[in-house]
C-alpha cells in the first residue's frame, strides 16, 4: 500500500537521481544482453572494476549470440582477474540458454530460468531493460532502508530477508504511479543512493535530502545499521606450488568441479616440494570469501620431463597467457624470469 512517507522517499530519490546518478554505459541502452552482462559483473565486483570488464566483454562479443559461441576458455581467460570465476561459467551457459530459446526472456519468472541470475538479478534486469514492477534488494538497498527506517533485524537471516524484500517493493510504488517514472528508474535511484550518499563508511549525512525522516541519524545509529548476523568462518589453506621448465615447456592442469577455480589452470600441485626446486616466492597471503590462501612458490628446471599425474598437460612457456588462470597464479608467475 503506498503512504505518504513511502511517496515523499520514492519522489525524493528520483529527484536526487537525477542530480547525481552516476553515469554509466550500460544505462544508455535497453539493450537486455549489456543490461545483462553488467549485473552479471557487478554481482562481486565494484563498478570501476566492473565497467572495464564489460567494454572489454562487449567488445569481443557484443552479441549473446557472440558470447554463446565462445568458448569457456575464452571466456574465462577474458574474466580472468574478476575472481568468482562460477559467474564466467554461469554467463556463457546462459548466453546459449538464451540463443536455444530464441529471444531475450521478458518474464522474472523465465529471466530467473538463466543460469546464474537470482531474486536481485532478475529483478534488476528485469525492471531497467523491461521495466517490469520489480524492486531490487542488494547491500546498497538493505543499508538505505534499515537506516531510513531504523530496522535493526538482521539482514542476513530469513526474517530479514523477508522484510526487507517487502519493504523495497513498498518503496517502489509510488514511482511506479508516478507517470514517465518506472522501476529500473527508481531501483537505480536507490542503488546509487546508496553506493554515493548513504555509503557504509562516513556517509554523506549533513547533506542527505532524506535527513530529516532518517530514523538512524536522529537516534544516532547510522553506524550500527544494517544490522548482520556474524555467520562466517574463514579458514585458512596452504598452497605449494611448482613451474616446472622443461626445455621451452612448462607442466600445467585444470582444476575440476568442488574446490575453488572451477575450470581454470594452474602449475604444479604438490604437497611435497622435489630436489633442486627454487624458492621464488613464500607464504604468498590470497584473500577470498570464506578462506585464506597462503602460497609457496617454486621454479624447477629440469633437462627431462618428470612423471606428472594424468591430468598435467605440458604446453609452450610462450602460450601460458592463453590459458585462463586464477588472480593468485598471476600474482605468483610474476616472479618467474
Amino acid at each position: 500500500m503506498e503512504t505518504k512517507a513511502s511517496s515523499d522517499f520514492a519522489l525524493t530519490l528520483l529527484r536526487w537521481f537525477r542530480e547525481n546518478g552516476r553515469d554509466l554505459p550500460w544505462r544508455q541502452t535497453h539493450d537486455p544482453y549489456a543490461i545483462w552482462l553488467s549485473e552479471i559483473i557487478l554481482q562481486q565486483t565494484q563498478v570501476k572494476q566492473g565497467w572495464e570488464y564489460w567494454e572489454r566483454f562487449m567488445r569481443h562479443w557484443p552479441t549473446v549470440e557472440d558470447l554463446a559461441a565462445a568458448t569457456e576458455d575464452e571466456v574465462l581467460r577474458e574474466w580472468q582477474g574478476l575472481g568468482y570465476y562460477s559467474r564466467a561459467r554461469n554467463l556463457h551457459y546462459a548466453a546459449q540458454q538464451i540463443v536455444a530459446l530464441g529471444h531475450y526472456p521478458n518474464t522474472l519468472e523465465e529471466i530467473k530460468q538463466l543460469k546464474g541470475v537470482g531474486d536481485y538479478t532478475a529483478a534488476a534486469i528485469g525492471s531497467i531493460a523491461f521495466d517490469l514492477p520489480a524492486a531490487v534488494v542488494d547491500g546498497n538497498v538493505y543499508r538505505v532502508l534499515a537506516r531510513h527506517l531504523g530496522i535493526d533485524t538482521p539482514i542476513n537471516t530469513t526474517e530479514g530477508k523477508k522484510l526487507f524484500a517487502a519493504l523495497a517493493q513498498e518503496r517502489l510504488l509510488p514511482a511506479l504511479n508516478r507517470e514517465g517514472q518506472g522501476a529500473g528508474l527508481y531501483n537505480q535511484a536507490i542503488m546509487d543512493f546508496g553506493a554515493i550518499q548513504c555509503t557504509p563508511q562516513s556517509p554523506r549525512c549533513s547533506d542527505c535530502p532524506l535527513m530529516e525522516s532518517c530514523i538512524a541519524l536522529r537516534e544516532n545509529r547510522v553506524s550500527e545499521l544494517p544490522v548482520k548476523q556474524k555467520t562466517l568462518k574463514v579458514r585458512e589453506r596452504h598452497l605449494i606450488y611448482i613451474y616446472v621448465r622443461c626445455k621451452g615447456y612448462v607442466a600445467i592442469h585444470r582444476r575440476g568441479s568442488g574446490d575453488i577455480w572451477q575450470g581454470l589452470w594452474e602449475p604444479w600441485l604438490v604437497e611435497k616440494v622435489p630436489e633442486g626446486a627454487l624458492l621464488l616466492r613464500q607464504n604468498v597471503k590470497h584473500v577470498l570469501t570464506h578462506r585464506i590462501l597462503y602460497a609457496d612458490f617454486y621454479l624447477w628446471e629440469v633437462s627431462e620431463r618428470p612423471e606428472l599425474p594424468d591430468d598435467y598437460i605440458w604446453i609452450k612457456e610462450t602460450e601460458l597467457d592463453d590459458y585462463a588462470k586464477p588472480r593468485l597464479i598471476e600474482i605468483l608467475l610474476e616472479s618467474v624470469v
